[in-house]
């Protein structure tokens, strides 16, 4: 067999070589031949021609030409109808080739192969069916010239196609395809093609746009408005020069594509309006926001007009949403307006259907129905029209009270009367947390929170969809720690806990399913990829887990630790050494939680977690030796006496991770920072417990902190203690080591490991002001800083 494909390719071979030939009988007849081989033949032919870096390089050009114009100009009688398996062969095979040519013209050959079969993968509605060329595409640019060819490459032929204007459908798809590569592009990527790639979309837009006046089509005009919608959004404040160039146009689409005709182009244009207006920022916007605002306030009151499915409605509801982010609190006069068609719909109710299977059949997948098998020959349909406007509208909801806070609060209760029947709770601590500190008072908070409660603690036992059910739970817990001590009732508590523990029981049954699955006959690649989806949700809802204990724990504090032990052997059996590194990790935090808010009760379960905890600080995992090291931290700070001699024990260990030689790599310096704070909160908390004196010179040497923003606070005030008590070991002989400090607190302030709110910014600022005085002392310090530290030690001034 082997024998019989390789004469097969080398009659191939000879048959390229005549179709090059000068003799016109010769090529004539090469050229009837070739048109007779079969399509996948033909394509594994010349992709094998061109594979060959042995062949003679005519013919694999060759090759590399008749396959481009095979994909162009017959793709759709042949691609499609290969078999799926030889279509993914097919692309993997070109990414691969294109990564071992060496030869920069053959390698031109073979990009422009790869942008045609990638223009033909876009499908009628944009959508990419080639996610894997263009995450290749951007990971290749990184190895230079030959990822930067074929991103030219691309960009030059969906740009060329996108102007073919003998054939509006590829211009359009070539538009459709302009959308799909700008949105997923890396902005470093995109800039240095900007100029040119505006150029493009501003004289097809114009063109177009003549088009429509007189001749009445829209098709282009509408995916090329949304492609400098991708463009602007991709480039964000890079798009600022061609602002003007585009804005006048766009307006005038809104102002007077009216007919019913033209409802999906004015739709994407309010959309492309306001996300350029989003990308430009509210300084460059607002020459025309009162323009757009007033253009939008039209269609808005005339929304009543508008039939259900007009496509405007769920391009409006984002617009709006955006507008929301650009004006900011200004925004708030227009809630009136723009309430009433978002809550109707968000208030949209799907219809459901109990059906035969004879039925269900008879109903086809235009009508936009999905359905569930339930045996006995019955259905569940439930008709998804609507849903995804729905769904935005929520969305929408959320933004307005994210960006409006307690400007949104005359619409909070309808909010959450209609969200809560719904289980869309991601944004309830929102809405809690806006009405906090308003008129209302306390008394309206409780009463919002009592009816949502009961809703969400049963939705977190019911749910099915482990992403909705993550959802819920954060939520639960934001709203705990808003809510604080007493928001939850003996009954709440009850339930919860019988949940809890099911989710807990749950994950540990699934692990032991999966490691089943592993010992099967048909286990493969394919099943482990699968397994470990399944591995990485059930680790995401006991991150979730994890939330809910510790919004409950810092919250009631001891007085929860009775309801907390029916939970226990479930929590010690997650740090077993044995189990997984997810397992140890949030089990670990949950112990931390205990520690920090259950102190110095949480003695009584030392036994269970103190041995785990020293042990995991030099664990293999970098997470589990950070949610370790925090652990320790907050023995020492919060822990009381019994804590003592751990703390002793644990100090060796945590120098042992800080002087590591990959402590501060990127999957390290987490860790690492954690240790050095612990080693901080030691020597504060518990200073007989370590030789202070000893230990201080090198824990300044490990300062500052730049990755863990919140431990960087606790090293930092830490610091100002030490220099305000004139610290000698600290400050050095005549203050020998202040220039040292001065860099610590620079490169603070340069990775903004300073947060210029919190009261320590104001604690370093007076420790250089007081410097600032003996004015040697200050030379001698800022001297020894170079240009951005000595305008970080500025910054740090103007700030405090």
């Amino acid at each position: 067999m082997a024998a019989a494909a390789e004469q097969e390719q080398q009659q191939f071979y000879l048959l390229l070589g005549n179709l090059l030939s000068p003799d016109n009988a010769v090529r004539k007849q090469a050229e009837e031949t070739y048109e007779n081989i079969p399509g996948q033949s033909k394509i594994t032919f010349l992709l094998q021609a061109i594979r060959n870096t042995a062949a003679a390089e005519e013919a694999r050009q060759m090759a590399a030409v008749l396959l481009r114009r095979l994909l162009s100009s017959a793709f759709e009688e042949v691609y499609p109808a290969l078999p799926p398996d030889v279509q993914i062969a097919i692309k993997s095979e070109l990414l691969l080739i294109i990564q071992m040519e060496t030869q920069s013209g053959m390698r031109k050959k073979i990009c422009d192969i790869v942008a045609e079969l990638a223009r033909n993968l876009i499908d009628e509605d944009g959508n990419n069916q080639w996610p894997e060329g263009l995450k290749f595409l951007f990971d290749s640019v990184s190895s230079q010239n030959m990822g930067l060819i074929f991103l030219f490459q691309v960009i030059a032929a969906l740009l060329q196609t996108m102007e073919d204007q003998g054939n509006q459908r590829v211009q359009a798809h070539a538009a459709a395809a302009l959308i799909n590569f700008t949105e997923d592009c890396p902005k470093s990527l995109l800039i240095p093609y900007l100029d040119n790639l505006v150029k493009h979309l501003h004289s097809t837009m114009v063109i177009k746009l003549q088009e429509l006046i007189q001749k009445g089509t829209k098709l282009v005009l509408e995916q090329v408005v949304t492609s400098i919608a991708s463009v602007a959004d991709t480039a964000e404040e890079k798009f600022v020069p061609y602002y003007d160039l585009f804005m006048p146009s766009l307006k005038h689409i809104v102002e007077n594509a009216v007919q019913k005709e033209l409802r999906l182009l004015r739709g994407k244009t309010i959309e492309c309006i306001s996300l350029i207006g989003l990308a430009v920022g509210k300084e460059k916007f607002m020459q025309d926001a009162s323009d757009v605002m007033q253009l939008l306030l039209k269609t808005q009151t005339d929304f009543s007009d508008l039939e259900d499915d007009d496509p405007q409605i769920s391009y409006m509801i984002s617009a709006w949403a955006r507008m929301c982010k650009i004006l900011g609190k200004e925004f708030q006069q227009y809630l009136p307006v723009v309430m009433g068609p978002l809550m109707k719909t968000a208030s949209i109710k799907p219809e459901v259907a109990l059906l035969d299977t004879q039925d269900m059949e008879n109903m086809s997948d235009d009508d936009g129905w999905e359905f569930v098998n339930l045996g006995d020959q019955q259905s569940f349909g439930i008709k998804t029209a609507g849903l995804e406007e729905k769904a935005t509208a929520c969305q929408m909801l959320v933004c307005y009270a994210k960006e409006l806070k307690e400007g949104f609060v005359e619409y909070t209760e309808q909010v959450v009367k209609l969200m809560v029947p719904l289980l869309k709770f991601y944004f309830h601590d929102d809405i809690l947390s806006m009405n906090l500190n308003i008129v209302r008072g306390p008394e309206y908070l409780t009463q919002m929170w009592h009816f949502m409660c009961d809703a969400l603690i049963k939705a977190i036992g019911t749910e099915p969809d482990s992403d909705v059910l993550s959802e819920i739970m954060h939520s639960f817990a934001k709203c705990i720690e808003v809510m604080g001590d007493g928001c939850l009732n003996n009954e709440h508590f009850e339930e919860l806990g019988g949940i809890l523990k099911g989710k807990l029981e749950e994950h540990f049954k699934n692990q032991e399913l999966r490691q089943v699955k592993r010992q099967d006959e048909d286990y493969d690649e394919q099943v482990e990829e699968s397994l470990q989806d399944e591995d990485d949700s059930d680790v995401y809802i006991l991150t979730k887990v994890s939330d809910i204990l510790h919004s409950i724990f810092s919250s009631y504090r001891e007085k929860v630790l009775p309801w907390f032990e029916q939970l226990l052997p479930l929590i010690v059996n997650l740090i077993c050494p044995h189990r997984p590194w997810p397992d140890r990790q949030w089990g670990l935090c949950i112990f931390d939680d205990i520690v920090e808010h259950c102190s110095p009760s949480s003695f009584k379960y030392a036994e269970y977690f103190l041995r785990p905890m020293l042990q995991s600080v030099c664990d293999n995992s970098p997470e589990v030796r950070q949610a370790a090291a925090y652990g320790v931290g907050v023995m020492a700070q919060f822990g009381g006496d019994s804590y003592r001699p751990f703390c002793t024990e644990a100090l060796p260990l945590l120098v042992r991770v800080i002087q590591s030689p990959d402590a501060k790599t990127k999957e390290n310096v987490n860790a690492t920072e954690n240790c050095i704070s612990a080693v901080g909160k030691i020597m504060k908390f518990k200073p007989d417990c370590v030789n202070v004196e000893e230990v201080l010179p090198h824990w300044l040497s490990w300062l500052p902190l730049h990755e863990d923003k919140e431990e960087a606070v606790h090293t930092f005030n830490y610091l100002c203690d030490l220099i305000e008590s004139n610290n000698t070991v600290v400050l050095g002989p005549n203050n020998s080591n202040l220039p040292r400090i001065f860099g610590i607190i620079a490169d603070g302030e340069i990775h903004e490991a300073i947060k210029h709110e919190d009261p320590c910014t104001k604690r370093l600022a007076n420790v250089v002001r007081q410097v600032q005085t003996s004015g040697g002392l200050w030379t001698e310090c800022i001297s020894q800083l170079n240009a951005d530290q000595q305008a970080a030690i500025q910054e740090l001034l103007n700030s405090a």
